[in-house]
C-alpha cells in the first residue's frame, strides 16, 4: 500500500459556470477586491487573492442541467470579527443581498452570508485556526 503524499497546501482554487458573467465579475473585483490574474478568452477569466485562484466560467446556454453535485456555499477567510462586521456594513451598502447577518459561532467563528450576482451562497468569515495568517 502507497503512502500518503506530502501535505496539500489547502484549498485554493473554485471554478465557477456564471450566467451573469460580468455582475459577477463586478461583484469579486470591484467589491471583493480580487485581482484579475488571467483572461484566455472574453468567457473565462481567473481572479486571484494573492493566496487563492476563481475561475469564472461564461455559462452560456438555456436552463443550466441538473447538476450531481452541489456546492451550499464557499467562504473568504477574515483575519479579526471586526473585519467581519465591517465587510457586512460595506456589502449593505453596495446593495449586496445578505442572506445571514453577522454572527458568532461556538467555536470563536464569526461570520455572515450573501449572494453573489449569480445566485452562490458565498459566507465571509473569521475563523481562528486560519485567519490572520495572510495571503
Amino acid at each position: 500500500m502507497l503512502s500518503r503524499p506530502k501535505a496539500h497546501a489547502g484549498l485554493r482554487h473554485l471554478a465557477l459556470f456564471v450566467a451573469k458573467f460580468d455582475e459577477t465579475l463586478h461583484f469579486y473585483t470591484q467589491l471583493l477586491g480580487m485581482r484579475i490574474e488571467w483572461q484566455p478568452d472574453p468567457d473565462n477569466i481567473y481572479l486571484c487573492s494573492g493566496c487563492d485562484n476563481l475561475a469564472l466560467h461564461r455559462y452560456q446556454g438555456g436552463e443550466r442541467p441538473i447538476a450531481g453535485q452541489r456546492l451550499d456555499h464557499f467562504g473568504f477567510i477574515i483575519d479579526s470579527p471586526d473585519e467581519v462586521d465591517a465587510w457586512h456594513a460595506f456589502l449593505l451598502e453596495n446593495g449586496v443581498a445578505i442572506k445571514a447577518a453577522p454572527r458568532t459561532h461556538r467555536d470563536g467563528a464569526r461570520s455572515f452570508y450573501c449572494l453573489d450576482p449569480d445566485g452562490n451562497l458565498v459566507q465571509m468569515i473569521y475563523h481562528p485556526p486560519i485567519s490572520g495568517r495572510g495571503a
